[in-house]
């Protein structure tokens, strides 16, 4: 947290020259901090000298991309003069033509939030005034309504980012209050004018990676929280199945030395307390969704410090066309919008992710089965006596977990592969990132659903053995323990059979809460 509370003065995100983190961006997003502008003279010479470089280019006729011309394969119609103030309207409203669900609330505040990080660096050409109005919407509560749908990801994400555009402007629709309300309303409703867009303000806006790097710092935080919920998952399903705590030592893993799949190992190892009571199952060996969970899970947790360093450098970064070096007076035309690293983080944290899943849905039928599962009822049923042969438990579940899975094993082909030619082949080539970063949000989501499945399942299973006198509470870790007891306190025993669908979504959403208390956060 030191690198977060080192951006912050007052409650507030300071935005600026200073680098920002994804916990940032994610506390903007959830609307645990406000936003604040750096204010020192040097920070606002830098920002002021760009726009006025550009007024001093277009009083000397000067040619800039965007500015004085159309864009992408138009860059060759030159626009006159008298009417080159209207080029930016045009180019947020023919861009109003995105399909698909909205993104939601807190992914709107996010994309706003990474796009004024790109501006505020200085290097693009904007006015402060334009900083302010962002700043003010995102403190107001005033986000954009987006649609997901309509960006291969280079030239940047230009249809969803027009949408941030159109609401600073008093344009389409913004949520606020809860509401889908017009914008020019709610910017009334704040006290604030619609900003008239100068030459290079709308391209600004839209020219860049900001939707696609918004839904990585989202994504991933989600992902790291999952890999230690199925650490504490795995340890849940090694007790109830009688495992072999053996297959986690200290040693062991100490020959095979990739430092997150270690620290997974030794989070399950100290869930499982080896050092106090070694469990030596009957079995040599446990089958391989228990014994090799640390090297399945280990993979996302090794991967994700080059995935923070991808994301957080694209989050800081100037990624527009043509680059406004104002104090330097140059234009700099280039493809700081192309998402590339943004895409193959998310081509890669939804392959790891999707593991995740396939390796509960594993663990989840181990625990169901009797043929597997050493002792415990079928689909771990709690009924007893006369009332066995009338309930099936966890059964229904499991094959929701099946699908699940199959679905997000489905969205992991990569998605920055299927580069299109678009707009008269100028934009050539292009990354998908935001298609990629969709698809892993999508894949994270349905993984969560496994989790919380397998949760549930897990500690019922861990129940069920204890009433059997064959594990005692009193060898439990109390990181276990108090698992156990925050699911049971969320959660009624499953006897009788009934419909799980509103616990399973109450668990979701306690996970995408980071509410389950892992290892990782004693």
């Amino acid at each position: 947290m030191n690198e977060v509370q080192s951006n912050m003065k007052s409650g507030n995100v300071i935005f600026g020259d200073n680098k920002l983190s994804i916990e940032e961006v994610n506390l903007i997003a959830e609307n645990q901090a406000k936003v604040a502008l750096n204010d020192s003279a040097e920070y606002r010479n830098k920002v002021d000298a760009g726009s006025e470089f550009l007024e001093k280019l277009l009083k000397e006729d000067g040619v800039i991309y965007g500015v004085t011309t159309g864009y992408g394969d138009s860059c060759t119609v030159n626009v006159p003069l008298d009417i080159v103030e209207e080029l930016p309207l045009h180019l947020t409203r023919f861009h109003g033509c995105g399909l698909g669900d909205f993104f939601s609330v807190s992914q709107s505040r996010a994309i706003m939030a990474a796009r004024l990080a790109s501006l505020s660096k200085g290097m693009s050409g904007v006015r402060w005034e334009l900083l302010e109005q962002l700043k003010i919407l995102i403190n107001s509560g005033v986000s954009p309504v987006i649609p997901q749908e309509g960006s291969v990801g280079a030239s940047g994400d230009l249809t969803p980012l027009s949408y941030v555009a159109a609401a600073l402007i008093g344009e389409r629709e913004v949520y606020y209050k809860d509401e889908m309300i017009p914008a020019n309303e709610a910017l009334a409703k704040i006290g604030v004018r619609p900003i008239t867009l100068k030459p290079k303000e709308g391209l600004a806006i839209m020219n860049g990676t900001a939707v696609m790097t918004a839904l990585a710092c989202i994504a991933f935080q989600r992902a790291e929280y999952l890999s230690r919920l199925c650490a504490r998952i795995t340890a849940l399903c090694s007790l109830a199945l009688k495992g072999n705590s053996n297959h986690f030592d200290d040693i062991l893993f100490s020959v095979k030395p990739h430092k997150g799949q270690n620290q997974v190992a030794e989070w399950i190892r100290n869930d499982l307390h080896h050092e106090h009571h070694p469990r030596n199952s009957s079995r040599l060996q446990d089958r391989y969704s228990i014994r090799c969970a640390p090297h399945i899970i280990g993979v996302l947790r090794d991967a994700l410090p080059f995935m923070r360093e991808m994301i957080e450098n694209e989050l800081n970064s100037a990624n527009d066309n043509p680059i406004i070096d104002g104090l330097g007076e140059h234009v700099l035309h280039g493809g700081h919008f192309y998402g590339g690293h943004i895409a193959f983080v998310m081509d890669s944290m939804k392959n790891c992710v999707a593991n995740l899943a396939d390796l509960m849905d594993r663990q989840m039928a181990l625990l169901m089965d009797s043929k597997f599962n050493n002792g415990l009822p079928n689909n771990l049923s709690g009924a007893i006596n006369e009332r066995k042969p009338l309930n099936h438990g966890f059964k229904a579940v499991q094959i929701g977990v099946s699908a699940w899975t199959a679905e997000a094993l489905k969205l992991t082909m990569p998605a920055s592969v299927f580069s299109r030619s678009t707009e008269c082949h100028n934009q050539d080539k292009v990354s998908m990132g935001t298609i990629a970063a969709r698809d892993c949000l999508r894949v994270l989501e349905l993984t969560e659903q496994v989790a919380a499945a397998s949760l549930m399942a897990s500690v019922q299973g861990l129940h069920l053995r204890m009433s059997q006198n064959e594990l005692c509470r009193t060898t439990l870790s109390d990181e276990v323990s108090k698992t156990y007891d925050e699911v049971f306190a969320n959660f009624e025993l499953l006897t009788e059979d009934r419909r799980l669908d509103n616990d399973l979504r109450k668990f979701v959403d306690k996970i995408q809460a980071r509410e389950w208390t892992t290892y990782a956060d004693r």
